[in-house]
């Protein structure tokens, strides 16, 4: 049981799309990354994800609308639903997802990560 400063986590990473672990608790992981661009579309057939800005602006696409997040927001993609992560600028999220979740659901592409790396 020990304080993790996330200001201090983020500052120990620079690469983009590729979440690092700083907690577990209860089954889920919870990780820091960095983003900017648009990322693969994909979904979750058992996982529920949970997306925080804690710096810049998400837009959280879907096949039928986008859903823009600021800082201090937070988003749920429910599991089974499409979605496309995309931020204009560097974007820190901040994730609360299953162990088992796969970083880009079933679709394999070259951003796809098998592990996170913990910090």
């Amino acid at each position: 049981m020990k304080v993790i400063n996330i200001l201090e986590k983020y500052a120990a990473f620079e690469a983009q799309w590729s979440p690092r672990v700083i907690a577990e608790l209860n089954g889920q992981q919870v990780l820091l990354a960095k983003i900017q661009g648009e990322f693969v579309w994909h979904a979750h057939a058992e996982e529920d994800e949970l997306f925080h800005v804690v710096k810049g602006q998400l837009r959280m696409e879907f096949r039928d609308r986008i859903e823009v997040v600021n800082p201090g927001e937070i988003i749920v993609i429910p599991k089974g639903v499409e979605h496309r992560p995309c931020a204009d600028e560097e974007t820190w999220i901040l994730l609360f997802e299953p162990l088992s979740t796969k970083h880009t659901g079933e679709v394999v592409a070259e951003i796809t990560k098998s592990t996170y790396p913990r910090i």
